[in-house]
């Protein structure tokens, strides 16, 4: 939008400001050619007169001077009050019936020119009420048409603004939300994410698991690797109470690694299916031995059972 302002100008920045937007670029320059040139004129006027009474009175150079400037001073007012009809976002009628206006004016203006100043104000045939009628009857109408605009622009601003209002009022109606709304709009948004407590994100680790069945057949000495700690004295006993209460722990951090402790699972068991292994053996030994003289002695009883 400023880029567009500065392309457009100080001129379409104006009416953006006090008017609105605009519907035709010709309107915009010439509502201000005509407002601004109706301004000029009458600031010319004013300096002519000033000069004009430099000079005597009722003299030639007085009237020279003068002359323009009561016909440019008539010119300033129906000029600048087209252009405000021009700007504004009026109906075409509005317009049109300022322009019959100005040009009324304008034809009262030449007659002044003509008239002034032997048949002007008692002198000659003096012109002067039909001068000034007529001047008055096409200013009444740019006077008119000029009022019609402006109510209507104020109108219009004024159907906007009620507008605009009606549109806040129906957004402050909208309902609030509970907060079982609210509290489901969160669960929504906290589907699918893993968080642990604390807000920190879930990450999955790697643990060695024992099936139970892996150590049936270990036996595992319960008593091997503990140590019994008797405290002695007041302040150990107290230390002893805190950790149990929780306000002093002891942590205990294993040396040994998973590896270590695996390869000493691995010992253990090699070393029982050794035992097991000597163990048949040696039973095997005896049977050895032992196999002929049983079974003489099983031919023994038999010969005593026959006697």
């Amino acid at each position: 939008m400023a880029a567009e302002q500065a392309a457009d100008g100080y001129l379409f920045d104006l009416y953006r400001r006090y008017i609105g937007e605009p519907e035709d670029r010709t309107d915009v320059y010439v509502g201000f050619g005509l407002f601004l040139g109706g301004i000029g004129l009458a600031i010319i006027g004013l300096l002519l007169f000033l000069w004009g009474n430099t000079f005597e009175a009722r003299s030639g150079g007085y009237f020279a001077w003068v002359g323009p400037a009561y016909a440019l001073a008539m010119m300033a007012l129906p000029v600048t009050m087209l252009g405000i009809v021009v700007l504004l976002p009026s109906e075409r009628r509005m317009l049109y019936t300022s322009i019959a206006g100005v040009a009324v004016t304008i034809g009262a203006i030449v007659g002044f020119l003509v008239a002034y100043p032997d048949n002007w104000n008692g002198y000659g045939n003096d012109y002067t009420v039909e001068v000034i009628a007529t001047y008055a009857v096409g200013l009444a109408g740019i006077t008119a048409s000029t009022g019609a605009a402006l109510i209507a622009h104020y109108l219009d601003m004024a159907q906007q603004a009620d507008v605009v209002a009606i549109e806040d009022d129906d957004t402050d109606d909208d309902p609030e939300l509970t907060d079982a709304e609210i509290q489901q709009d969160i669960d929504d948004a906290m589907d699918g994410v893993e968080l642990s407590w604390g807000g920190v994100e879930k990450t999955e680790h790697k643990r060695l698991n024992f099936s139970s069945d892996d150590l049936d057949d270990v036996s595992i000495d319960t008593d091997a690797g503990t140590t019994t700690t008797r405290s002695s004295g007041v302040d150990a006993q107290v230390n002893g109470l805190k950790g149990l209460k929780g306000g002093e722990t002891k942590e205990t951090t294993s040396q040994s690694t998973v590896d270590d402790q695996t390869a000493k699972l691995k010992e253990l068991r090699e070393q029982q299916r050794a035992e097991e292994l000597a163990t048949a053996d040696d039973d095997g030994a005896v049977d050895t031995v032992t196999k002929p003289f049983s079974g003489l002695l099983e031919r023994f009883r038999d010969l005593v059972k026959r006697n």
